[in-house]
């Protein structure tokens, strides 16, 4: 397995996850159609929010990265904020 975690703060981070909430079934929805998705996971935070995503390859980090950008410029054109800092590597443990 593979993961990576996004953390967003700063202006505009926390208008970013309240819209994302707001569109909460249609993410899901769009994440399922990758073929090897395991889970996605979106945290509001105090300033922001963090985002989990695990997939069973890096491929499908890939995958799953390209998905997430291309659906926000899509979707939330009107929005700024700061791009995330991230971290990726294989996930060891992933218990449900």
């Amino acid at each position: 397995m593979h993961a990576v975690i996004r953390t967003y703060s700063g202006k505009g981070a926390a208008e970013l996850f309240d819209f994302l909430a707001k569109h909460k079934a249609e993410i899901e929805a769009e994440f399922r159609k990758i073929n090897g998705f395991i889970s996605y996971s979106l945290i509001k935070t105090e300033d922001g929010g963090i985002s989990v995503t695990v997939g069973k390859t890096k491929g499908v980090i890939g995958k799953s990265t390209t998905l997430a950008k291309t659906w926000l410029a899509k979707n939330a054109t009107g929005l700024k904020y700061r791009p995330p800092k991230s971290a990726e590597g294989k996930a060891l443990i992933h218990a449900v």
